[in-house]
């Protein structure tokens, strides 16, 4: 999408799972039809910092996994050109049913510490501020999408390529306990979001943030 929008531009996609790099190596790198390059990188976001300037540095959901992630934007900023652009997007969800049934589920199974906590994002205010201290000016705002999921257990089966996977790793070798746990979970979605007649109503909040350093 980005090549799309800037066909003449040099992209470079940063990860730190070799397995990631690897396929997008494999499937997306290379010269874009515009006459713009796109190729990939080994990074970790929680100690990377621009080796070049950038007119863009965009993150999608990633943020959230980065305890104080927030304390790198100084760095992110710095390494944008004059008139460049910070973007990203965050899920808003943690106090979500969801999420707080998960949180509260892990706490009596022993796995406090496993998950993220409701502060793992900021608020859009929180953001606005941090940003602006920065010389930006920032554009934040939230959305709430209502997903329409279908299946038997849909929210769960959500949850589980998501928020879910620490503990579902955490509990990769103790079946019973997982499975325990998967139970109880299973139920309390069940009820904290009911199916309809055309399926199960998701909602899902994010945060959008799109920054741009003075000229």
């Amino acid at each position: 999408m980005l090549a799309e929008r800037w066909p003449a531009a040099h992209i470079t996609g940063h990860d730190n799972s070799a397995e990631m790099l690897d396929k997008a190596h494999v499937e997306h790198e290379g010269p874009t039809a515009g006459g713009g390059h796109l190729d990939f990188a080994h990074a970790d976001v929680r100690t990377w910092t621009p080796e070049e300037p950038y007119d863009l540095i965009i993150s999608n959901a990633t943020l959230q996994w980065v305890p104080g992630h927030a304390e790198r934007f100084g760095a992110w900023v710095a390494g944008l050109r004059p008139g460049g652009t910070f973007a990203f997007q965050v899920p808003g969800n943690f106090d979500a049913p969801s999420h707080r049934l998960m949180r509260d589920l892990a706490t009596r199974h022993g796995l406090t510490d496993t998950l993220r906590h409701d502060d793992a994002v900021l608020t859009p205010q929180a953001y606005l501020g941090r940003l602006a201290d920065l010389g930006c000016t920032a554009d934040v705002w939230e959305t709430t999408y209502v997903h329409l999921l279908t299946g038997e257990d849909p929210v769960l089966d959500w949850v589980k390529g998501t928020g879910l996977r620490p503990v579902l790793t955490a509990l990769a070798d103790e079946p019973e306990r997982r499975d325990a746990f998967l139970d109880e979970y299973r139920a309390a979605l069940r009820e904290a979001y009911p199916a309809g007649a055309h399926g199960t109503p998701f909602p899902f909040r994010r945060i959008f943030a799109v920054a741009r350093k003075e000229a």
